[in-house]
This record gives C-alpha cells, sequence and structure tokens, in this order.
C-alpha cells in the first residue's frame, strides 16, 4: 500500500503552533513547552490534534530559534491543542470568543484530512483547502494480547465482521473458550469530535457494504447496512470524546488486574498502542511520572475489511483573519516539517513519516505490538456530502443512552461570574439546556437537584424530571433546569452515592447507563465528623459495579464546576466507575463542558 499521499484519510481539527523567532530570549511559555516570546515577529498561531502538540511544540521550538524570515520578518509559531471535531465546530461558527476558545488559527492541523471536507460542506465556504500532509498513522483497533491471541490473531485476520459475530453471540466471551471475561464491549469515541471515532464509523459502513471505495448516501440507507451498523454500536460500552478516557481507565484497571473485564477493544490510531504499551497512555509524561508497562499490552488488529490513515494535514485557512504574511510564514514551517530530520522525528513519536527518504521502523515493530507491513488494505475517504451522511446516520444508528443528569443548586452557585451579571448557575443552567439537543428522541433523560434543606423532611436530593425517553421529557427538561434558584449547602458524598445507586436500580442493558453530576463546592451536609466513613463508603460502593461480567456498569461522569470545587474527589468518583471528569473551573467553559460531556452518550 501507499504510505504516502496527500489526500488521504478523515481529517481531524488542527491546532495553531506557537513559535518563537531568533531574536527573543529563552523563556518557557506557561503550560505549552514552548521558548521564547513572539515579540514582533508574525505569530503563526496553530489548532492541532491533542496526540500531536508535543512534537509539534518541539519542532516549533527549533524553528522559532532559526534565521528563518518571512517578507524581511521573524516568525514565531505557536501550537495549541484542540480536538479535531471541536476546532471543526468552531471553525464553522467563525472561531468565535477566542479569549475562551484560544486564538483564530493561521494553520490547522486536524488528525486527518476528512475534517476539513466537513467543515467545507457544513459551511458552505472553501474556508479548509486542501492541506499537505505531515505524518500518517492508521485506525486501529486495539486489544489485549490474550483477547487477540483467543481470536487467533495475527495468522487468523481479524475485522468488523469478526466484531459483530462475537459482539451479537449472547455467550460472549464464553464462545471462545473464556467466560470470565463476559460480554464483548467496543471502546468508540464520538465520530463528531474524534478522528478515531469518524474513521472507524466509516470503515464501519464500508465493511457492511463490502466495499472499499466509492461510498454513497444510497449505501447508508440499505436496510442490511443500517443492521450492520447498529450491531456494531450495540456492542459499545460508551462514546468517548477522546480515545484518552478509554486508554487511561484501561490502563487503570490493568494496574488493578482487571483490564479484560473493563473492555475488550478500543477503536485507536496506531500510534496509540505504541504509547499504551510503554506505559504512558496518554502520550503525555507528566513532571515525575515514570512509565510502567501494562500487564497485559496491546495489539494492533489491523481490519481485514480495510482501514483509513489520519494524515495529519497542515491546512492553511482560508480566513479572513489570516494575513499574507502569517500565509508565508505558515508555508515555511510546513516546508520545514517535512524535511528528512525533522520526519525522523516524526517517527521517533511513534507516527509514520509522510516523507519517503525516512524508512518505517522502531517504536513501529512487532514487539510494540503493531506490524509495519499492515494495513493491507486502505479504505477510500468518500466525498464531503457523504463524510456528513456518515455523521447524520449514526447519529439515529448509535446506541441509546440512559442519562440521570444530577445538578448543584447549593448556595455558591449563586456567585456571580463575569460582567454581565450573571451567577454560574445561570450559565450551568444554560449550558445543560443546550445540551439536550444533544440526545435523540429514544435516549432517556432524567433530572436530579441538590442541596441541604430541599423540603420540610430535609431532602439532600428531588428526583425533578423522572427518567424517560426524551419524545416525552425534552420540554419538561427543559423547563425544570430553568426554574432553579441556588439554595443551601452541598450534600456530595450522599447525593453521589444515591444518584448512582438509583441509576443501577433502573439498569437497562441495551443502554448506555450513566449520571452526569455538576458541583461547585466540597462535601458540607453538616455532619463534619463523618465525613471521611461518608467518602470511603461512597467509593467502596461506585467501585463495587464495575467489578464482575455481568455487573451493572454504570458510570458518573463528573464535573468540576468553579475554583472552589472538590476536584480531588471528583476525579476519584470517575475513575471508581471508569467514567471520566471535566474541568470547568473556569465558569465561561462550562457550555463546551457539557458539549464534551454528552459526547459520551
Amino acid at each position: 500500500m501507499r504510505r504516502t499521499r496527500h489526500a488521504i484519510v478523515l481529517a481531524a481539527v488542527a491546532t495553531l503552533i506557537p513559535a518563537a523567532c531568533s531574536s527573543v530570549s529563552k523563556q518557557q511559555t506557561s503550560g505549552t513547552g514552548l521558548s521564547g516570546d513572539p515579540g514582533n515577529c508574525i505569530t503563526v498561531d496553530m489548532a492541532v490534534s491533542p496526540e500531536k502538540v508535543t512534537l509539534l511544540t518541539d519542532l516549533a521550538n527549533t524553528f522559532n530559534n532559526s534565521s528563518t524570515k518571512a517578507n524581511g520578518k521573524c516568525i514565531f509559531v505557536r501550537p495549541a491543542r484542540k480536538a479535531s471535531g471541536g476546532a471543526a465546530q468552531l471553525l464553522i461558527d467563525g472561531w468565535p470568543d477566542p479569549a475562551n476558545n484560544g486564538p483564530r488559527p493561521v494553520i490547522w492541523s486536524p488528525a486527518a484530512s476528512g475534517w476539513g471536507a466537513v467543515v467545507n460542506e457544513k459551511s458552505a465556504k472553501n474556508l479548509a483547502p486542501a492541506g499537505t500532509p505531515f505524518m500518517l498513522t492508521p485506525l486501529v483497533i486495539a486489544m489485549p494480547k490474550p483477547m487477540a491471541d483467543a481470536l487467533g490473531y495475527p495468522a487468523k485476520p481479524i475485522g468488523f465482521s469478526d466484531i459483530v459475530a462475537l459482539a451479537s453471540n449472547p455467550a460472549g466471551w464464553a464462545s471462545y473458550g473464556h467466560p470470565e471475561w463476559g460480554a464483548f464491549k467496543l471502546g468508540k469515541t464520538n465520530p463528531n469530535f474524534s478522528t478515531s471515532g469518524l474513521n472507524f464509523t466509516v470503515a464501519e459502513y464500508y465493511a457492511a457494504t463490502g466495499k472499499t471505495r466509492g461510498l454513497t448516501l444510497e449505501d447508508l440507507k440499505r436496510p442490511e447496512v443500517v443492521d450492520f451498523a447498529k450491531n456494531v454500536e450495540q456492542s459499545v460500552v460508551h462514546y468517548g470524546d477522546t480515545t484518552l478516557t478509554f486508554l487511561n481507565n484501561w490502563y487503570k484497571a490493568d494496574q488493578r488486574g482487571n483490564a479484560l473485564t473493563y473492555v475488550s477493544a478500543v477503536a485507536v490510531e496506531e500510534k496509540s498502542v505504541i504509547d499504551y504499551n510503554s506505559g504512558n497512555p496518554d502520550g503525555i509524561l507528566d513532571p515525575g511520572e515514570t512509565p510502567r508497562p501494562p500487564r497485559d499490552p496491546l495489539v494492533a488488529i489491523y481490519p481485514k475489511e480495510g482501514t483509513l490513515f489520519s494524515d495529519n494535514p497542515f491546512i492553511i485557512l482560508n480566513a479572513d483573519w489570516v494575513t499574507a504574511d502569517q500565509r508565508a510564514a505558515a508555508k515555511l514551517f510546513q516546508d520545514f516539517v517535512q524535511t528528512a530530520e525533522n520526519q525522523q522525528k516524526v517517527l521517533q513519536f511513534g507516527f509514520r513519516p509522510n516523507n519517503p527518504a525516512v524508512a518505517i521502523g522502531e517504536p513501529i515493530t512487532a514487539k510494540n505490538g503493531l506490524d509495519p507491513n499492515q494495513p493491507q488494505s486502505e479504505l477510500e475517504v468518500p466525498d464531503s456530502k457523504v463524510l456528513v451522511g456518515v455523521l447524520d446516520a449514526w447519529a439515529q444508528q448509535r446506541k441509546d443512552a440512559k442519562v440521570l443528569l444530577v445538578l448543584d443548586v447549593s448556595g455558591s452557585m449563586g456567585d456571580p461570574v463575569g460582567d454581565k451579571g450573571q451567577t454560574k448557575l445561570d450559565l450551568a443552567i444554560q449550558a445543560a439546556v443546550n445540551s439536550l439537543d444533544k440526545f435523540k428522541n429514544s435516549d432517556e433523560v432524567g433530572l436530579w437537584i441538590f442541596s441541604t434543606g430541599l423540603d420540610s423532611s430535609g431532602a439532600t436530593h428531588l428526583e425533578l424530571v423522572p427518567t424517560a425517553p426524551m419524545s416525552q421529557n425534552r420540554e419538561k427538561l427543559r423547563s425544570a433546569i430553568r426554574a432553579q434558584r441556588p439554595l443551601n449547602a452541598t450534600p456530595l458524598y450522599s447525593v453521589t452515592t444515591a444518584a448512582y445507586l438509583a441509576a443501577r436500580d433502573r439498569f437497562d442493558p441495551t443502554k448506555i447507563n450513566a449520571v452526569v453530576f455538576l458541583t461547585d463546592g466540597q462535601n458540607d451536609d453538616g455532619n463534619v465528623d463523618d465525613d471521611r466513613q461518608q467518602y470511603d463508603e461512597m467509593i467502596k460502593t461506585l467501585s463495587s459495579g464495575s467489578e464482575g461480567v455481568d455487573s451493572k456498569s454504570v458510570r458518573v461522569f463528573t464535573i468540576s464546576y468553579g475554583a472552589g470545587a472538590d476536584t480531588s474527589t471528583l476525579k476519584a468518583i470517575a475513575e471508581a466507575t471508569t467514567a471520566a471528569y471535566y474541568d470547568a473551573s473556569n465558569p465561561a467553559t462550562i457550555d463546551q463542558v457539557f458539549t464534551n460531556v454528552v459526547s459520551n452518550f
């Protein structure tokens, strides 16, 4: 197959890369690892997908400290991480509110080129012209080695048809002699946000049609294609906004010795398998962090029906905020990253080089669970109308969700934010109401509020809207959420436990069962003396639900809202239920955070 191409797979949202110029003294730019200050240089902001921000920051530092100039001026490239789907939507919307969304990019480098096609189709503008691929990484199905061995891999090719058969088999892994592993569970990201999710969904539809190219809108409507896609989606444990949610939870489960019952397979890019097997599942080493290889390493399964590549294009945007000087400077940085020396760095970071002069080698090797000679079959990226059609079809065929929203209405939610006379609760209400449109009619959603002294009996939570299909509940939820006002204290521990147990009591094995828990405070229920005991009992209860192969898996997705929230406890709650924690310490970001949370369903 071809290793180098200029219009291959689905694109992910690119992040603008910050650079410093040679005339500026070195100093670390806070939080980015970038040296220097732009001074009077031409600033080239980049929006880049998270998996390559470290690499591009490294390259930007080298470039910025060179003598390269554009139109006689020094250049400062400044990369910032931005998820592919999130950046795509910002571009469609005109990149509003740079103060909170980040500076408007000159270069967008999503994970794959398909995202540019989606932006152009939805915006009806040629905002994202064809970009130059920076590096390549194929979509794979990552699976713990014992599970892959049980399926006969690599001697026996594995594909989507095998996943459908295993996911549809009531015996699950028992059909392969391993009843202790339970049902087949697939981890998949939301294709509206994640390149892995988008590529996987496209490949899923190709597998259903038996094609490797020429996918059409008519194909997506064929009854057998719809049934195939629904069968794949039914095996999903939940949809993440990024693959890091799955990889981090998988790694933590592995350290406890129960990785094989958390999830059976996750659709990721090949590079993620390298990071996971090195003991660095999120690809980012924090200061003082020592990688520890997992007990059960992953192997990369290259689907026999074919797969797609993420080509990580450099897209110099046709946007009214991009100047001629910035365009010229961006082109120079684009040429810089394509040199053989810098493409060798691409390989060191676990990606496949785009420069044919650089041979594929370590770390893309069998010892890291990879096969440099795969994939043997590459799928064609559909045209822009079909890509949008895939997203529309998935929205109807994805697995249904059953979600309990739990909203903090304690007194501190009345604290003012910004200069528009709004409170934290005002912003949270608007974000929660906006998120309701992201659920489909067959999803079931309910609403609790919590604070102390909610009624004459001293209740700490109230069920305002019982869980029911959104076809019945959407307007009820909007009305109930909008009616909230800040009240008293914050019974964090007891309400978390109660909400979790209530969701387990109403567990539906055909749906994604979850709790979304938003709070701005610490546990404050008037019983200071038994705080430690309450905390321990809460974590024990939450953790017990993830044990065993037939457990009722209810995940609690937590939102830490404002500067005063108990982030460590909220992280522990999410970890105990193999869910995800979201940081909205800046209340102005709550709308985007809610969008990210709901993308799990």
